[in-house]
């Protein structure tokens, strides 16, 4: 069976998600505040009859007299947005984005506007989702209607504070009185299984996702049946309907599959799906398999002749000064080189349900990689571009992460699964723990292991942050719930002692998987909305982790050097020699939680940074080796770290065999001279170097693949950089020094590590 639409086609729908998609190279505005002023709204031109809720919609082309809206109140900028047209001429553009505010920015009692260039006011709703813990608005969902975009045209938007938004009473059931319809169909084993938006709406309560004037939205589910009314056991299907209030048929809906039942034994399964729209065919696609605990999905428009065709830039610098994501040097912005190698990495054979985008598809594989790091490399080329090639990398990435099997739905709760319970708190996913009670997770039909397969493995220690940056620009739910799948399953593939018995402790895993899943909590904990029943609970793992943290490291000090050691009951234990850029890893997830808010990570950062700092400054310590591949922190795993970055430096150099830069040993004697005897960044230890290495070495390069965006020095960039903005004792003369060393990487195409001191 052939797809209804190409997948070219398919891809343009997913990437024009809520005709708000972030894209093509971003642009300044002022932050600044404005005189307040009182502004008559331009009069707004629909160019057709807005249908009332109940009755059949009329034609979108029919004309009608003007809507004229009442003046609005504005006051202060915030930000600005770009609105760049991708098609023809347009009239009457909805829109959606996700905006993020700095700390005091905005009050939650106020409200938004878009004042244009030619000084037209247009009213925009605003759905208040996180807050500051002073009270201000933190992550907000910004809907509008633009009055006219011409061909090629960018019109640009200037934020400004307005009355706060209203709510509004219409129901999905008044929708879909007025004609809309949607179904799933799955045929499997010769059977099919449907599920329709009016089956989900009578069978389920609406999440009532976005309410006011000009969007609103909601998502429901339902069971998939066969024709005796006999629900699938494993599978589920959901629907998401934005609706924009006035526009006949400007209904953006999403269709989901999911295959995430914790508490049902689960299978892998093939199956043909076709989903119907307004009754029309808008995708079909055969012989498909779904992994166990994995879920996909696609976005389509009520009516595809009103699709809008529009992307949404946002201010960069704006969103980096929130704190919200981490101070990437802008200089280190993509150009057309990059920007097309990451197109050319994105096509149908990776795009569309249970395809993976741009990932690794086995996450342990080692390397340097460019999906892993604060954010991955496509996220930050966007942030820093707003390019709409680096955009469709981030959305295939985001709407990928669904087909990895960590998906655990609570059938109880129609969350993702939490263990802050009496019933759960044993819970574990670990594969050699599956018989044991009371509810293990996961189980297989018949015990299976079969059905356990997948091609794509994740893994903490490897894990990229594939679905906070999606969702912090786009609003859209999916990759929220995407982002709490994530960070629900990273505690829970080991035995309940070491995580805590339901706390969430992610001390066990190796120190990179630490890193990366205490990023990954923070940014849920951070981002999910206020009113979520998930946003306690992940507050509380992020505290539960900061306290191991302190309490082992902060308050125990139980070394000098500020690194890692394994100390802790329950923690991962290192062998005698030991990565630092693990530890860079970690050292930088705390200061970025500092970031985000979460204050009891500041003093762990003070100590843990150290580490970073004595690398560079310590006496009896050559900064040339500051980022090596090993080094040597104590004699054996059983005994205490060395006091001193002398004793670490005279461990790991002082033998008859050292590492060179591609960790090969190599001997320690070249040419008649010891390495360890050497003057630190002299010309003498260079041309050893380079003896060692077999190419020409700089005077003042590092060790550790120093001109490589994804080198170890490149590595330990941000736990420098934070370490420096939080006055760390030494940070500044490390940094000064790391930034006037030799070799330096180019982070164009690669700039996930290009982080530095606010």
């Amino acid at each position: 069976m052939q797809a209804i639409r190409s997948i070219p086609n398919l891809k343009l729908i997913a990437a024009l998600t809520a005709a708000a998609l972030l894209t093509a190279c971003g642009g300044g505005g002022s932050a600044g505040a404005s005189p307040e002023s009182s502004i008559a709204l331009t009069t707004i031109s629909t160019g057709y009859t807005p249908s009332p809720i109940g009755t059949t919609p009329t034609s979108p082309t029919t004309p009608i007299a003007p809507i004229t809206a009442a003046p609005v109140t504005v006051g202060a900028s915030i930000t600005d947005v770009r609105l760049e047209n991708t098609g023809g001429a347009q009239t009457n553009v909805p829109f959606t984005f996700g905006q993020v505010f700095a700390v005091g920015a905005m009050k939650s009692t106020e409200g938004l506007a878009a004042k244009l260039a030619d000084g037209t006011v247009v009213p925009l709703q605003v759905d208040i989702k996180a807050s500051h813990a002073d009270g201000s608005v933190r992550h907000a969902i910004i809907s509008g209607v633009l009055p006219a975009l011409a061909a090629s045209q960018t019109q640009s938007l200037t934020l400004v504070k307005s009355g706060a938004s209203a709510k509004s009473s219409i129901t999905l059931q008044n929708l879909i009185s007025s004609g809309l319809t949607a179904k799933t169909t799955i045929t499997l084993g010769g059977v099919k299984y449907t599920a329709s938006l009016a089956d989900a709406v009578a069978s389920s309560t609406p999440i009532n996702w976005l309410s006011g004037a000009v969007a609103n939205e909601w998502i429901v589910s339902a069971p998939l049946k066969d024709p005796n009314g006999v629900a699938h056991p494993q599978l589920t299907a959901r629907f998401d309907v934005r609706w924009y209030s006035g526009l006949n048929k400007q209904a953006r809906v999403e269709f989901m599959v999911e295959n995430d039942k914790t508490w049902t034994p689960g299978i892998k399964v093939n199956y043909n799906v076709d989903l119907e729209l307004d009754g029309k065919p808008v995708f079909s696609k055969a012989g498909m398999d779904q992994y166990h605990h994995s879920r996909w999905h696609q976005y389509f428009w009520w009516d595809a002749t009103r699709q809008p065709a529009v992307n949404v830039k946002l201010n960069s610098a704006y969103l980096i000064a929130t704190k919200a994501v981490p101070n990437y040097d802008t200089t280190f912005a993509p150009g057309e080189k990059e920007l097309n190698a990451l197109a050319q990495g994105i096509n149908s054979s990776n795009t569309g349900p249970m395809t993976i985008g741009p990932v690794t598809g086995y996450m342990p594989t080692t390397g340097g990689r460019v999906d892993i790091g604060s954010l991955p490399s496509w996220s930050v080329m966007w942030l820093l571009s707003m390019d709409k090639r680096a955009w469709s990398s981030m959305m295939a990435a985001a709407d990928g992460s669904g087909t990895w099997s960590i998906h655990y739905r609570d059938e109880k709760t129609g969350r993702p699964v939490r263990t802050d319970n009496d019933t759960n708190k044993d819970m574990t996913t670990h594969f050699n723990l599956r018989e044991r009670g009371p509810l293990p997770v996961p189980r297989f039909v018949n015990n299976d292991l079969g059905h356990s397969w997948s091609p794509y493995t994740d893994d903490t220690a490897h894990q990229p942050s594939l679905a906070y940056l999606p969702y912090l620009v786009t609003g859209d739910y999916y990759y929220l719930e995407e982002l709490q799948f994530w960070a629900a399953s990273n505690p829970l593939g080991t035995d309940p002692n070491n995580s805590g018995h339901g706390k969430g402790l992610v001390r066990w895993l190796q120190v990179r998987g630490q890193a990366w899943s205490m990023r990954t909590l923070g940014q849920v904990a951070y981002i999910t909305p206020d009113a979520d029943p998930m946003k306690d609970y992940f507050v509380k793992q992020v505290d539960n982790n900061l306290e191991f943290y302190k309490q082992t490291y902060v308050v125990g000090q139980p070394n000098k050097l500020g690194a890692y050691d394994g100390s802790g009951e329950g923690a991962f234990n290192d062998a005698d020699n030991f990565g630092p850029w693990q530890d860079d890893f970690l050292t930088w997830s705390f200061g970025y939680l500092g970031e985000l808010g979460f204050t009891k990570a500041d003093s762990i950062l003070q100590w843990k940074s150290k580490y970073a700092v004595g690398r560079m400054t310590a006496p009896g310590f050559c900064w040339v080796a500051g980022a090596s591949y090993i080094l040597n922190i104590r004699p054996n795993r059983q005994s205490p770290l060395y006091d001193s970055f002398a004793q670490v430096y005279s461990a790991t150099y002082d033998k008859d065999r050292v590492y060179n830069d591609d960790t090969h040993e190599v001997s320690a004697v070249l040419n008649g001279k010891r390495f360890i005897d050497l003057p630190c960044g002299s010309k003498e230890q260079a041309d050893w170097l380079g003896a060692a290495n077999g190419y020409q070495w700089v005077t003042g390069r590092m060790i550790g693949y120093a001109d490589a965006s994804m080198g170890y020095p490149a590595n330990l960039q941000p736990a420098l950089a934070l370490a420096t903005q939080a006055g760390v004792a030494d940070a500044s003369k490390a940094w000064t020094l790391f930034m006037n060393r030799a070799a330096k990487p180019d982070y164009h195409s690669a700039p996930q590590w290009a982080i530095i001191p606010r």
